[in-house]
């Protein structure tokens, strides 16, 4: 089975150590392999200027802190933000998300309701249900989209949250983000988008989209992991209370009483992930030389390319819209995906085999699981052809 060309091809795979030659990695959707540039500022940041920061009068400490705040200022400038004071260091998406449920939503009255969607990964669902909050789902189109003309019709004043994907990382659909605040704002709610499929391969500017919060996590981002980001206007996180109490989110202590930083330090409590937000800042500098306009060009390409060849297979059937972002969810008929995830990997081709962590969205497609090819920065087109030789072997041996 032939494939195209691509036009230009980004061809970076000699930048990331861990790809060696001969091997298909498209699970990039999962997490992100690193370049040399972001392995070797966190080596050289435990090797060499490592230090504790915002406590030390020593001057180690202080060049440390100044490289932490640096890596705050530079994700604020990647995403449009206002302030770096409205970036929130975090472990990833997920304790972002966590975050808001714990701190923002408490003050939320009985019979305020959150507005989801079909596709929502499992951490854009279960902490809004931790939370105790009354939950609407919002249906997908038939390529599998947010439904955003359902949405309008769905949505009353007793919604004071929208929580959507901005990218399926399942589907690779792509919200209408725009739209969905306005929507949202129309009610009196705010909107909050999970951005961790979107941030790695496609520009975000959250001053542009108009939501109100937006989260992502590094390691997808060709970061490390244990690291990402809560994004909130300045004013909604003066609001919040703190979530955890320790060093660093003080601004008073005594036993009779205690009074709080000022954000962003009031969320994040004790020691933090300091080379964490370093290797975040390489690799945020990393996928801006190359240029996000670039990648989503490149990865859409891909895309396409990967789609036409599968979709000429009898039995293999693709999930999503034609244009998704980066990733191809599919299933070969008559053969469990984590099957395909097997022969696959005797090929030496990586996907991911699964639910994706959105149950609630294979259950809409009518599947248990599915199998995902997802692109970054490193693939091309000889990837796709050894993911068909993979498909075609898969199909040989199921009959």
């Amino acid at each position: 089975m032939s494939v195209l060309t691509l036009t230009r091809p980004l061809d970076r795979v000699a930048d990331f150590p861990a790809i060696p030659e001969g091997w298909s990695y498209l699970d990039t959707g999962a997490t992100a392999q690193k370049p040399q540039v972001v392995i070797d500022s966190i080596t050289r940041a435990y090797a060499e200027t490592y230090a504790t920061v915002h406590r030390g009068v020593y001057s180690r400490s202080a060049d440390m802190t100044i490289a932490y705040e640096a890596a705050r200022q530079r994700i604020a400038d990647f995403i449009g933000a206002g302030s770096a004071d409205e970036i929130v260091f975090v472990r990833g998406a997920t304790e972002g998300i966590n975050l808001v449920a714990q701190t923002w939503a408490k003050s939320l009255k009985p019979g305020d309701r959150v507005l989801l969607s079909t596709l929502e990964h499992h951490s854009n669902i279960v902490p809004w249900q931790l939370a105790g909050l009354e939950i609407d789902v919002c249906p997908l189109t038939a390529d599998g989209r947010i439904d955003l003309d359902a949405a309008e019709a769905m949505l009353t004043e007793q919604h004071k949250l929208v929580a959507f994907g901005h990218v399926s990382n399942v589907l690779g659909s792509v919200l209408d983000a725009k739209r969905a605040a306005k929507l949202a704002h129309k009610v009196g709610a705010k909107l909050l988008l999970d951005g961790c499929q979107a941030v790695p391969r496609m520009a975000v500017d959250v001053a542009d989209l108009d939501c109100d919060f937006y989260v992502f996590s590094g390691h997808k981002l060709y970061g490390p992991t244990g690291i990402g980001v809560l994004w909130a206007r300045a004013e909604i996180l003066d609001a919040m209370p703190p979530w955890q109490g320790g060093g660093a989110m003080i601004d008073k202590v005594s036993f009779a009483r205690t009074t709080y930083a000022p954000p962003p330090a009031r969320f994040e409590a004790g020691t933090p992930h300091i080379v964490g937000a370093l290797g975040l800042h390489a690799a945020i500098d990393y996928v801006a030389d190359i240029g996000l306009d670039a990648i989503h060009a490149h990865e859409t390409a891909l895309v396409a390319q990967t789609r036409a060849v599968l979709r000429s297979l009898n039995s293999v059937h693709l999930y999503g819209p034609e244009d998704a972002a980066g990733i191809v969810s599919f299933n070969v008929e008559g053969v469990h995906p984590h099957d395909v995830g097997t022969i696959l990997d005797e090929e030496r081709v990586a996907i991911r085999a699964g639910h994706h962590c959105a149950q609630p969205l294979m259950a809409a497609l009518g599947v248990d699981a599915t199998a995902r090819a997802s692109f970054g920065v490193y693939n091309g087109p000889d990837d796709i052809s050894a993911l068909v030789r993979g498909i075609e072997r898969v199909r040989k041996l199921f009959g």
